[in-house]
């Protein structure tokens, strides 16, 4: 596979990835939905024991993170205590979550990890320098990564460095991605541009524009003729 400039991109798998690293860190996941349940309970399968769940008071999913088995805290609580934080919100909540909540409590020399790169690529997000920043982004909907995972299959996952505090940046997010079964498929190396930008192309122009341009044309010319 290549990035959007067509360059290669260099690919990761289990034997390349240290699942120690993330065993040894306290993990809160922040957020419930899709990406987030399927991202601590494949954590917690691959040998990480301290994960928290940071949610809204009011959150609909607390209740099912809670019979998961997770402590659940807010945000900030939640971030305050953990090496990680992996923010599993929807993107347009990123903004306000880190202003208000995460920014303040998140303590020195901790990683923050996203699922995609928007945010920190087009300054939603400014974190500060003292953290390490890391895109680990599955490439599917969360519970049929977790299909794939308890199947002992997993999917590819994108995965890039924004900003490397600690010097062990690139190794930390590549023992999270394998944690989440995606070394067992392969672990691709890119960048938050790179992936953001594809991304959005692919959703935005082909799927929610150009494949309903297709349709559209195609039916129109049947019509026609």
């Amino acid at each position: 596979m290549t990035d959007n400039l067509g360059a290669p991109l260099p690919v990761f798998h289990d034997r390349d990835c240290d699942l120690s690293i993330i065993r040894g860190k306290r993990v809160a996941v922040i957020g419930y939905g899709s990406q987030g349940r399927t991202h601590a309970l494949n954590l917690r399968d691959s040998g990480v024991t301290d994960i928290v769940v940071g949610l809204k008071a009011a959150s609909a999913t607390r209740a099912r993170a809670e019979a998961d088995g997770f402590p659940v805290l807010s945000a900030g609580e939640a971030a305050a205590s953990a090496d990680v934080v992996a923010v599993m919100v929807s993107d347009e909540a990123h903004r306000d979550l880190w202003r208000d909540e995460l920014a303040p409590a998140m303590k020195p020399g901790a990683a923050l990890v996203f699922a995609h790169g928007l945010s920190v690529r087009f300054g939603l997000v400014q974190p500060r320098p003292d953290l390490d920043v890391i895109l680990a982004s599955p490439k599917g909907i969360g519970p049929r990564i977790r299909d794939l995972y308890e199947a002992g299959e997993g999917v590819f996952a994108l995965f890039g460095v924004h900003q490397d505090a600690s010097g062990g940046a690139h190794a930390l997010g590549l023992s999270y991605a394998a944690a989440l079964g995606c070394g067992r498929k392969g672990i691709l190396e890119t960048t938050f541009a790179a992936e953001c930008e594809s991304d959005l192309f692919g959703e935005q122009v082909v799927l929610c524009g150009g494949v309903g341009e297709l349709i559209d044309a195609a039916f129109s010319k049947l019509v026609a003729a």
